[in-house]
């Protein structure tokens, strides 16, 4: 009898370092997506200098909106426009209740318009608990 009672007791810490383990894995996936959805925006802005001259990119919030100019003919800024909607488009299917923004800043810690290097800034939320990542980059 005492033995089945040690047996169970031991199943039950088994199964809870389980599910532990598995909440652990869900929050490095979408660390993960994250870092990989930056690493994206950030090429993204690498790939279209002109409109980084232009400051297109120097602060970009909320969902953005298309464009629609990519099957005709668009200027700088439209590709940045247009690169920022298909971005926070994939940030909000891809991470729970997602939202992407980018800026030009001097620190990564605020968005002050100043500076040379870009912050690309992720937050999400997973069960309530709320999640972000911050990455900054000089194209």
């Amino acid at each position: 009898m005492v033995s089945i009672f040690v047996v169970s007791f031991g199943f039950l810490g088994f199964a809870g370092l389980q599910v532990s383990g598995l909440a652990s894995a869900n929050d490095s996936l979408l660390r993960s997506k994250a870092i990989y959805l930056s690493y994206q925006m950030a090429d993204r802005v690498r790939a279209n200098l002109p409109a980084v001259a232009a400051g297109s990119y120097n602060s970009l919030t909320g969902a953005g909106s298309d464009p629609g100019c990519i099957a005709t003919s668009c200027t700088v800024t439209q590709v940045a426009q247009s690169d920022f909607y298909e971005w926070s488009t994939e940030v909000a299917a891809v991470l729970p209740s997602g939202q992407g923004t980018i800026c030009l800043t001097s620190t990564p810690d605020a968005c002050d318009g100043a500076g040379n290097a870009y912050a690309i800034t992720l937050s999400w939320t997973e069960k309530g608990t709320p999640h972000n990542f911050v990455t900054t980059f000089r194209p």
